[in-house]
């Protein structure tokens, strides 16, 4: 069965010196999307393009130590597509697609507004056309499984503090609304959602780097499989993996039939 592993590494060298690629290589994954390497190409050792024999496809931002997303498979992809044609934030290294066969893997890094007003305003327009993007995915009739740092808390199980969070970036309304219109309107399905509906301290990725957020499980759940609805129907089991600590987020891993 596929497994598949999203990972925000906040830094694909740090990471790489907590043993995330010692990690990784146990996982026996298919496929494992990572996100915000904060590296450039020049940065990139042949640990961290080819870990155990695993084929790497990146995107990298133009700004040094910044975002930057990627896909590693155990197969070699049919076809890759780096970026999803928006000139602003496909300078910022965010997207890498993935095809094997009618499976469809993209590693997606979206914006986060949470460091000043104008990033907040820059997530707002990457949300409009990204939203018409995911639409023209549904509608290529494929399988589709998105990886990734969605940067949205969607509801208030969501999150430990969803009501002192409301007015924070990350659980706005219109960002909650965005999701929720994915969803609803569009069809796609949140997988870990899907196996594990109620869950509430155990399904958090991210813990702010303040205060004791880890040591109290103050977690917010950003990081989502997002799938078609034939893919996601396969989906056998979930889990956030947090016996280590390589980011300030845990893996997430997602077994399909």
């Amino acid at each position: 069965m596929p497994k598949i592993i999203s990972a925000n590494l906040n830094g694909i060298r740090s990471a790489a010196k907590k043993g995330f690629f010692e990690w990784m290589s146990q996982q026996d994954a298919d496929v494992v999307c990572v996100q915000e390497l904060k590296a450039q190409a020049a940065d990139m050792t042949p640990e961290f393009l080819r870990p155990d024999g695993y084929h790497g496809h990146f995107h990298y931002a133009e700004k040094k130590g910044y975002s930057g997303a990627g896909v590693y498979s155990v197969k070699e992809p049919d076809a890759v597509q780096i970026g999803f044609g928006s000139a602003e934030f496909d300078a910022e290294g965010r997207y890498v697609r993935c095809d094997f066969g009618n499976l469809s893997v993209i590693s997606v890094y979206c914006p986060s507004g949470s460091s000043s007003p104008e990033r907040q305003e820059a997530k707002f327009r990457f949300m409009d056309l990204f939203f018409p993007h995911l639409a023209g995915l549904q509608a290529e009739g494929r399988e589709l499984v998105i990886c990734g740092d969605w940067n949205i808390a969607h509801k208030e199980i969501d999150l430990k503090n969803w009501k002192s969070n409301q007015k924070n970036s990350g659980f706005l309304p219109e960002e909650r609304d965005w999701m929720s219109r994915l969803f609803d309107e569009q069809g796609w399905v949140d997988v870990y959602r899907r196996l594990h509906p109620d869950a509430t301290g155990e399904a958090y990725t991210w813990w702010s780097n303040r205060g004791q957020a880890w040591a109290n499980n103050v977690g917010w759940r950003i990081d989502y499989h997002v799938a078609t609805s034939g893919i996601a129907g396969t989906a056998q089991a979930a889990s956030i993996y947090k016996e280590q600590r390589f980011s300030d987020h845990a893996p997430l891993v997602i077994e399909y039939a």
